[in-house]
């Protein structure tokens, strides 16, 4: 018998646990409160990139099952690789039928390990569910990204997984080579935000040996190797960048090293002008002209001589407070790097439907680097998309491309200085 003035309490049952942990869960997450952080806050991003990476994986079926394919350098890839297959090792004897093959080595193992999965290149339908894969891959990377950096809300991933056609065309629809290589290099970047520097040269290397565009990324690479690596340090990431595209090179060089180099990093390379996304209100003859290309070089360089000092300073910032693991730091990593990609692409002699992808998933970071509105964030992004679905290109939309790209380049400079509360932000985030 209990002592006088004492109650006895009621042992709690599992229904009352559970009923209590219910409305503990009711009362944190099934909330207004809760659902505008789920769409505003960045540091719930990844619960919007989960959901929407999973609705990814049915809309490219989807497009695969239901939207034809449609033919373009697929056969030629193949053609390409199978004269490897068949033994031969100089560049200058690789053709197929949209000409000869002018992408380095990591290109031809790549699509060789396609070329017998798929049957001889013949299996088209499966080459499309292994490039959905690399689309998802692409996208859970670039999402990591994002997450990790806390730089944009998480609604902005709707835009990026929902407003471009165009994107889910060239991976899924379209079998281009730009795709496989832009995964390289996500990966390589992710790898660079976590401090792994070795494996991350390693990887951005790789993603050079299929496609020389991921140059573009190298002027800014070099300064964060300089400013977290120091001399010696850089020394050691350029070699191994260099050695393996020697190694991976070794087999053409050593048959015929000048058709390789030639074929394989053509710099001089002249594109056709019926292909131009960016300077169709030029005539043909300014496109193809010389001087034309120079001029486009000597702006390219000087505008990535204008961003070095603060480039390097964000950079010397980010190899002082990277130990600190927070993920806001990675912001003075990316936008350097992101930035010197889109100044490459607004100075390229010209650009192709496929080479949308050489920066598509940028664009909003590089859009919430600039001091501009929301809205006219949207409204550049929006303009974006639709000069790259223009087909043909016209005067308008190539002219409406540059616009919105020196808007968004003038923007990020005049943004150019690191915030100034990005210390009460890594401290708060410790």
């Amino acid at each position: 018998m209990a002592p006088p003035g004492k109650r006895h309490r009621a042992p709690s049952t599992k229904i009352q646990v559970i009923k209590g942990r219910l409305l503990k869960f009711q009362a944190k997450y099934l909330t207004t409160d809760f659902a505008k952080r789920l769409v505003l806050d960045p540091s719930l991003l990844w619960v919007s990139a989960i959901l929407l990476l999973v609705g990814e994986l049915f809309v490219n079926v989807l497009v695969i099952q239901r939207v034809p394919y449609t033919e373009i350098d697929w056969i030629a890839y193949m053609q390409e690789v199978e004269g490897v297959v068949n033994g031969t090792w100089d560049y200058s004897k690789l053709k197929g039928d949209t000409g000869p093959l002018v992408y380095p080595a990591g290109f031809v193992y790549i699509f060789t390990i396609l070329y017998y999965i798929t049957n001889y290149g013949r299996n088209i339908r499966f080459a499309q569910y292994i490039f959905c894969g690399f689309y998802l891959v692409t996208v859970a990377l670039v999402f990591r990204i994002y997450s990790k950096s806390c730089k944009i809300p998480p609604y902005m991933l709707i835009f990026i997984c929902c407003t471009s056609y165009r994107v889910h065309s060239i991976y899924v629809l379209r079998l281009f080579n730009d795709p496989v290589a832009m995964m390289f290099l996500y990966l390589s970047v992710n790898l660079f935000m976590d401090g792994y520097w070795t494996l991350g040269s390693t990887f951005f290397s790789l993603a050079v040996s299929i496609k020389m565009n991921i140059l573009l990324f190298a002027p800014a690479l070099l300064l964060a190797y300089i400013a977290s690596q120091g001399f010696y340090g850089t020394i050691k990431q350029l070699s191994i960048c260099a050695g393996i595209q020697l190694l991976l090179g070794a087999p053409f060089l050593l048959t015929n090293p000048v058709a390789y180099m030639v074929g394989s990093f053509n710099l001089g390379r002249v594109f056709l002008f019926e292909w131009t996304v960016n300077w169709r209100f030029l005539s043909e003859e300014l496109f193809v002209h010389p001087g034309f290309h120079i001029s486009l070089l000597l702006l390219h360089v000087g505008l990535l001589a204008i961003f070095a000092k603060p480039w390097f300073r964000y950079m010397k910032s980010f190899a002082k407070l990277q130990p600190t693991g927070v993920g806001i730091v990675s912001q003075l990593l990316l936008l350097p790097l992101f930035t010197a990609n889109l100044i490459g692409v607004a100075f390229s002699r010209s650009l192709h439907y496929q080479f949308y992808v050489w920066y598509f998933h940028t664009l909003p970071y590089l859009l919430w680097s600039t001091p501009y509105s929301i809205w006219l964030r949207l409204c550049i992004l929006g303009l974006i998309e639709m000069s790259w679905n223009t087909f043909p290109s016209t005067n308008v939309s190539s002219a409406m491309l540059h616009v919105c790209h020196l808007l968004i380049i003038y923007g990020i400079f005049s943004k150019r200085n690191p915030p100034k509360d990005m210390d009460i932000n890594i401290n708060k985030n410790k």
